[in-house]
């Protein structure tokens, strides 16, 4: 979606609704320990989301019987997205990723961290924050004039360079009165032969995107688990998601998510 106008009472929901999902995260970092479980998370979550009038963007969603059943996508160590909630205590040196999303009056937010489950190794550090730091590597580039590629090269280069890779089959996408819109935003560069796929379209002053590294500390290969929707790294290593739902502007973007 492209917003014509900062003061409309459209970007006025839109900007509430990546409130909502902003503080929601906030709330839940603070958290996260050894000995919660996700499903404890995701009920936290859903309660506030409610309490701001807005509705969970995630739970309900998908297609006929097959939709997601949680507020959180709650995603642990080599799950890289659509984790769903479970009762299973958290324990020392996992990592979780919560994405969160939340619609207010027809407008959507979307947004995700990363979290450290007590103390971990270095390795398992240094991806976190290494993946937070890709994410924003991509919003520099984030500018009306660039090219969809341009985040998507920032993110692929600064992760490659310390030898992890991004997931292929799961990208960024656009945003505002839809959950997922176009454009997609991969997080690498395109093969010629997929560029139609992942078109590398011009960015516009008031376009919204979301913006979301997903990087894995192993290979790039990914598998569905049984439960329908879990993504899992194929060799079993870590993975790591950080997202924002930005606006482009001139210079630089407007990040609807900050915490």
């Amino acid at each position: 979606m492209v917003f014509t106008s900062y003061i409309s009472d459209e970007f006025k929901f839109f900007e509430k609704a990546n409130r909502i999902v902003a503080e929601t995260l906030a709330k839940l970092q603070s958290l996260v320990k050894p000995g919660i479980t996700t499903l404890e998370l995701d009920k936290i979550a859903e309660d506030y989301i409610l309490s701001q009038n807005a509705k969970p963007a995630f739970k309900g969603y998908g297609a006929g019987k097959h939709k997601f059943p949680a507020t959180i996508c709650a995603s642990i160590d080599d799950v890289v997205v659509h984790g769903i909630p479970n009762n299973k205590p958290l324990q020392d040196g996992q990592i979780v990723s919560i994405d969160v999303g939340a619609e207010y009056n027809g407008f959507f937010g979307d947004s995700a961290i990363t979290c450290i489950v007590g103390a971990t190794t270095l390795d398992i550090q240094n991806l976190v924050v290494r993946t937070e730091e890709a994410l924003f590597k991509g919003l520099e580039q984030a500018i009306s004039g660039n090219k969809i590629y341009d985040i998507a090269r920032a993110i692929q280069q600064y992760v490659e360079g310390y030898g992890y890779n991004v997931t292929r089959e799961l990208v960024g996408h656009g945003i505002g009165n839809k959950l997922h819109d176009d454009p997609p935003v991969p997080n690498f560069v395109p093969l010629l032969l997929h560029r139609n796929q992942f078109p590398n379209v011009k960015l516009q002053k008031g376009m919204a995107l979301a913006i979301e590294p997903m990087v894995h500390l192993g290979g790039k290969e990914t598998i569905q688990a049984s439960d329908g929707w879990s993504i899992c790294t194929k060799d079993g290593k870590a993975a790591a998601h950080w997202e924002h739902t930005i606006v482009i502007d001139n210079g630089k973007p407007l990040i609807m998510t900050l915490r």
